[in-house]
């Protein structure tokens, strides 16, 4: 059994985009996130594991539970305030477009992306496909509704 949960780990990284949200659709019954590459591969390889070996320890649950709600500000204005704050300084924001893996680093006072500082993620986006583009959308940090 080992060997086979290892085996299918392993083939997430080779997959293609659209198996990846095949794949998504049969472990997870929903369909898969706008998310980047990057998050689908290491959901989709958590979840193989999951359901092999076993989740969380319930006990673990309850204290993850307990430390969120320590730190969840349920104040709607607020709450507001920090989502739109930018990603932690050294955050690398990585996005496949055109079969090719973009990523942009987050700075103090920007962002960077191949070498070249930027004021903002929509310039970077507009850099990677040549359009108009919200940046926070197109990194996958917002959805095109605005929520988190």
């Amino acid at each position: 059994m080992t060997d086979l949960v290892l085996a299918r780990v392993a083939a997430i990284k080779t997959m293609p985009t659209p198996a990846l949200k095949a794949m998504w659709r049969e472990l997870y019954g929903t369909d898969a996130p706008p998310y980047n590459r990057r998050f689908l591969e290491s959901r989709l390889a958590y979840r193989v594991q999951e359901l092999a070996y076993g989740g969380l320890k319930p006990e673990t649950v309850k204290r993850l539970d307990a430390l969120a709600r320590g730190v969840e500000d349920t104040n709607p204005k607020t709450r507001r305030i920090r989502a739109d704050q930018k990603p932690i300084a050294g955050t690398r924001l990585i996005r496949e477009y055109g079969g090719v893996e973009h990523v942009a680093t987050v700075l103090h006072d920007g962002y960077e992306y191949q070498g070249r500082p930027y004021k903002s993620l929509s310039a970077i986006a507009r850099a990677i496909t040549g359009t108009r583009w919200n940046g926070w959308v197109f990194f996958g940090l917002k959805t095109m509704k605005g929520r988190q």
